[in-house]
């Protein structure tokens, strides 16, 4: 699964004013290359108003672990859009947002700790399917994933993030639940590059 992306900081004031957002200067700084719990740059509706915020990425929940202990465990992905855990985020506008990324790795199968980066050729910045909420962590986020496209499936199989149209942010934002799963789509391989 995609647990590793990054942002491209010189990029994301042009994004700012192709997608029309209030990208505005954080309280806190974000990551541009970002890992499980780090803080990333999110755009969300905020009372009105889409602008950017940071949140710590990876939604808090617990599993059992080996021993029987219950263990926290940060989710950055999302695939069971119908689990009650994630539904209710989903199924509320207010929760989604868009999370911008300039590339995204997928792991080299058998290789350790290589990667392979994926990027979208027309956008220097794109942005994925995201939901937040509040949690004991302060704001959280993850994305959604669905089957991977032609160009990701042969190296990694098992899902790929569902990245947004450019004309779809605002729905995305705005549209209701079965709107929302309807969007959790790949993007088409054959606007996309990847490099190892």
């Amino acid at each position: 699964m995609c647990n590793h992306y990054r942002t491209d900081p010189d990029k994301i004031l042009s994004w700012r004013d192709y997608a029309g957002f209030d990208i505005r200067q954080p309280n806190a700084a974000f990551a541009t290359d970002v890992w499980p719990k780090k803080p990333g740059m999110i755009v969300r509706n905020d009372d009105g108003v889409i602008r950017s915020d940071v949140m710590s990425w990876g939604v808090p929940t617990h599993v059992k672990g080996k021993s029987g202990k219950m263990l926290e465990k940060r989710v950055t992905n999302v695939r069971n859009l119908g689990s009650p855990f994630w539904k209710s985020m989903l199924a509320n506008p207010l929760q989604r947002c868009l999370v911008p990324f300039s590339t995204f790795a997928e792991p080299k199968i058998g290789e350790g700790r290589d990667e392979w980066w994926f990027n979208v050729i027309d956008q220097p910045i794109a942005a994925f399917a995201g939901i937040w909420r509040q949690s004991d962590h302060g704001p959280v986020y993850a994305f959604l994933t669905c089957e991977p496209n032609a160009l990701v499936a042969p190296l990694h199989p098992k899902a790929m993030p569902v990245i947004v149209e450019p004309g779809d942010y605002q729905a995305w934002l705005s549209t209701d639940y079965d709107g929302a799963c309807a969007m959790a789509r790949a993007y088409p391989a054959a606007r996309m590059t990847v490099q190892g």
